[in-house]
């Protein structure tokens, strides 16, 4: 549905040059949530305004629908735009225009006659929960009713792609997970193929099928999320099921597990324990939904060192589940206790 192919965005002024984008390439499918993930600066948001070239790269292609956007001239542009939805962190209302109002603006610019466009914003209304709600001014809604507003709208020339501009991060935690909840819906109900950017790694959790890591412009990883739990050394993995800084643990073998799908209903440690004549201890563990898959990350304590348990890891990769080795007092990465976090996850909040 969406196709990236090299994108590069240098923006230039006072003297120096930034590269926003540096060659990034992505394939969203159709009917899929893609999340990408990254720090403020990442070029996170240069990139979800290429997708409708509201921001035109420097170089690369842009394809949407089977639709090649950088090919097109501004005319045919215009119309294609309308086929892709895009909601804002912070909302971007009307002040002056009621709820109904706001829902309405885009079908009065495409000239929708007036008794359609009534019945598509009662339509919408309903699909987002804020029937009842169509005299209402902005200024007299809960931020999570504006972003509802927000998605209504967004939806008002039934596109197939919806992109979403950090659209949580303004929100309480409880209202987020209201508001992920209905786009999970609306994915699933409408057949939405939605791109969305975010510095939450709790947004990938609870509703991407897909996700990447943004760092200078460029994805250091990326994937099916399926894919990225069985990756050995994903950093993704780590911070999706996060275990924090590992034990120093002398005579002892700590590993990290990771196991999803079939493996997550295995008896893992009964097999290890009998097959290796180890005991196994459990220091910590984590289990999550995601993808509609269920996944866990387990961190094992075996006797001996990593040299005389190479037989109980060589097992277990062959099996198919990475197990690894953590730096003593270190995250995921290796990078200290808060591990690969403060690489992908930027805690102000603060957009690229």
């Amino acid at each position: 549905m969406i196709s990236i192919r090299d994108l590069r965005k240098v923006y230039r002024g006072r003297g120096r040059a930034v590269t926003a984008l540096d060659g990034v390439t992505l394939d969203v499918a159709e009917g899929e949530i893609y999340g990408v993930l990254g720090r403020s600066g990442a070029g996170k948001s240069t990139l979800l305004r290429s997708v409708n070239l509201l921001e035109r790269p420097d170089s690369g292609t842009v394809t949407v629908g089977g639709v090649e956007l950088t090919a097109l001239p501004e005319r045919r542009l215009r119309r294609e735009r309308q086929r892709i939805g895009m909601i804002h962190q912070h909302f971007a209302l009307l002040s002056s225009r009621t709820v109904a109002g706001n829902v309405a603006f885009p079908l009065e610019v495409t000239g929708v006659p007036r008794a359609r466009r009534a019945a598509r914003v009662a339509e919408l209304l309903e699909l987002v929960g804020l029937e009842g709600r169509a005299g209402a001014y902005p200024a007299q809604l809960s931020g999570g009713q504006k972003q509802r507003v927000g998605i209504a709208r967004a939806l008002a020339g039934d596109p197939k792609v919806l992109l979403s501009d950090e659209a949580t991060s303004a929100l309480d935690p409880e209202t987020t997970h209201s508001i992920l909840a209905l786009l999970a819906d609306l994915n699933r109900r409408l057949g939405l193929t939605i791109l969305l950017i975010t510095h939450e790694m709790d947004v990938v959790k609870r509703i991407c099928h897909s996700a990447a890591i943004m760092r200078d412009g460029r994805f250091t990883e990326s994937g099916r999320i399926a894919e990225i739990l069985a990756r050995p050394g994903s950093e993704l993995a780590a911070e999706l099921l996060r275990l924090g800084p590992a034990p120093d643990l002398p005579g002892q073998t700590v590993v990290d597990v990771t196991v999803s799908g079939d493996h997550a209903d295995r008896p893992l440690i009964a097999e290890l324990a009998r097959r290796f004549e180890v005991d196994v201890r459990i220091l910590g563990g984590t289990v999550e939904e995601l993808a509609a898959t269920r996944a866990g990350r387990l961190r094992l304590a075996l006797p001996g060192t990593a040299e005389h348990n190479r037989g109980a890891l060589t097992w277990l990769r062959e099996t198919g589940i990475p197990a690894e080795v953590p730096r003593t007092g270190a995250g995921p990465d290796g990078a200290g206790p808060d591990g690969a976090a403060a690489a992908v996850v930027d805690k102000t909040g603060d957009r690229s």
